[in-house]
């Protein structure tokens, strides 16, 4: 039989990070290698126009569901 321990080789991947909010043991990321896009405003007016295009039509569906749920209240559930 092969003794487990001796195979181990640690390739330093996480599966699962302890680092949790609030342990004593917690230390935030540090992001600073994170790149910065910069936007000209014709691109930061499509990026909010098409953010408001996406709200708008979750709230319209939401709305259509709940007025096709108030007919069917009226006309079948309680006619």
């Amino acid at each position: 039989m092969r003794n487990r321990k001796e195979d181990f080789e640690d390739d330093g991947r996480t599966i699962a990070d302890m680092n949790v909010d609030g342990m004593p043991w917690y230390e935030p990321k540090r992001q600073d290698n994170a790149e910065k896009i910069e936007l000209t405003s014709s691109e930061q007016r499509a990026l909010i126009g098409s953010a408001l295009k996406a709200a708008l039509l979750v709230a319209a569906i939401f709305g259509l569901v709940y007025f096709l749920f108030i007919l069917f209240c009226t006309h079948v559930w309680f006619a």
